[in-house]
């Protein structure tokens, strides 16, 4: 039976890249692989962008209310091979998607290969990333370091070039002057207070 798989990790952890690497590795022996992402994920378009510089045509760009077992069922119908579906930026799926994923795995003997984030930059859950951690077959992390070495397992957002932590979930990386830093608990407190007092003292002068 094919797995659902969820390989997380913060930022600059080589998400999209080791994506592409999978993606190249089936195609070497011949198979066909389907590339997905979702709507939310305006950078790139229907790109997928890796930040050494490699980029690839995405195969489909999933909608809100997108079946995608019945996307990838219709195509199965029309002949069409697929021999795994891989899905960067899964934290922006929604719970319904995930669980068509795991259908996909199940019913239709596919493996789906998710990559994503776990937390976002208040450190809460995300929709999709939240349900895979409940169905994934496998959840692996990929591993990557913070500014000051230790392993950084959180997200930090940046606008303007400052650490802010209020906000909407969802801020896409590098557009509005947006962009995200993987951080250390350490480290990320220490911005975070930093951030607390930088309000309190505009406060301060406003009073």
């Amino acid at each position: 039976m094919a797995k659902l798989y969820f390989r997380y990790g913060a930022m600059n952890s080589g998400k999209s890249t080791s994506l592409m690497q999978v993606a190249y590795n089936y195609e070497e022996r011949g198979m066909k692989v389907l590339i997905i992402k979702p709507m939310t994920d305006k950078k790139g378009g229907e790109m997928l962008l890796s930040r050494l510089g490699v980029e690839r045509l995405v195969d489909l760009v999933i909608e809100d209310d997108q079946d995608i077992y019945k996307s990838i069922n219709d195509l199965l119908q029309d002949h069409k091979e697929i021999h795994c579906i891989l899905a960067d930026e899964v934290q922006f799926f929604k719970k319904h998607h995930i669980d068509e994923l795991f259908k996909i795995a199940v019913l239709l003997d596919i493996p789906v290969i998710c990559y994503g984030l776990r937390t976002d930059f208040l450190m809460n859950g995300f929709e999709g990333s939240e349900r895979l951690l409940l169905l994934a077959h496998s959840i692996e992390e990929m591993k990557t370091i913070c500014t000051c070495g230790r392993k950084a397992i959180l997200n930090g957002r940046k606008i303007n070039g400052k650490y802010v932590f209020h906000g909407e979930q969802v801020a896409i990386d590098l557009i509005d002057n947006v962009e995200y830093q993987s951080l250390c608990g350490k480290c990320y407190f220490k911005y975070k207070e930093q951030a607390e007092k930088e309000e309190v003292m505009k406060e301060e002068l406003l009073k």
